[in-house]
């Protein structure tokens, strides 16, 4: 008897190589991350009709910020663009927005049309579209850390009662309950390293890497990799009998 697939519920993607899939095209890096803003469209569709219930996309980090002014203010103004042109889209599917990350550092426009973006979309039940955005997890573990430690000290919580998933319950995915940590991380472009992404949530992800830039990531390319999930043999640290 052939062993049940893998549900895949929370996917997570770094969706890494605009600029370079620009640079191959002799254009700006502006050019690779306005298509790469177009692909997140397609995926986000394809990923709703897979049935996934959240898929976090890992849209701009915490070190970010040390890029060009020029690049840095051209990626804070792809949201607005993103929502002017996508949201009724966003809508028509059931799509519900939610954007986790520093967002109080973000320009006033930017910070402004997230806002909107999630309170339009919060009553949507379908797949929950998950920027991260102004993020950084070693960040986000140490906001996490001093909250718990201010519950400490005003004698909310004793320490010897911190567990994991005290530290769980503090960090930005708490709100997706069942589905916080991803069952499957994808990093597109062919690099193979996190970059600070979700290291508390991903302890037991499956890891997949394309070797294509996240622009030509495409519908069949995340089928194949959800179906490749499907039929992996996971163990979250136990051994199989059949392995002995």
């Amino acid at each position: 008897m052939s062993a049940a697939k893998n549900k895949l519920n929370h996917l997570a993607i770094i969706m890494d190589g605009n600029g370079r899939w620009a640079k191959k095209r002799h254009k700006p890096r502006a050019f690779g991350h306005r298509e790469g803003m177009n692909n997140v469209q397609r995926i986000t569709l394809a990923a709703n009709k897979l049935g996934i219930k959240v898929l976090t996309l890992y849209a701009f980090s915490t070190e970010n910020w040390a890029r060009p002014k020029e690049e840095v203010a051209y990626l804070m103004n792809l949201p607005v663009r993103f929502f002017d042109k996508f949201m009724p889209t966003l809508q028509e599917n059931n799509v519900k927005v939610n954007i986790m990350g520093y967002l109080d550092d973000l320009p006033k426009k930017t910070y402004d049309v997230v806002q909107r973006a999630m309170a339009e979309t919060r009553d949507n039940t379908g797949l929950i579209l998950n920027f991260a955005f102004n993020y950084g997890s070693r960040k986000e573990i140490t906001t996490a850390v001093r909250e718990i430690a201010t519950l400490v000290s005003n004698g909310g919580l004793e320490s010897d009662d911190i567990t994991e998933n005290t530290i769980s319950e503090h960090l930005m995915t708490a709100s997706f309950g069942e589905y916080q940590d991803p069952d499957l991380l994808i990093r597109t472009s062919g690099e193979m390293r996190i970059s600070n992404f979700l290291l508390w949530q991903i302890a037991y992800s499956e890891l997949a890497f394309s070797e294509k830039a996240w622009p030509d990531f495409n519908e069949n390319d995340l089928k194949k990799f959800v179906e490749n999930y499907q039929n992996r043999h996971r163990r979250f640290g136990k051994v199989d009998e059949s392995d002995s």
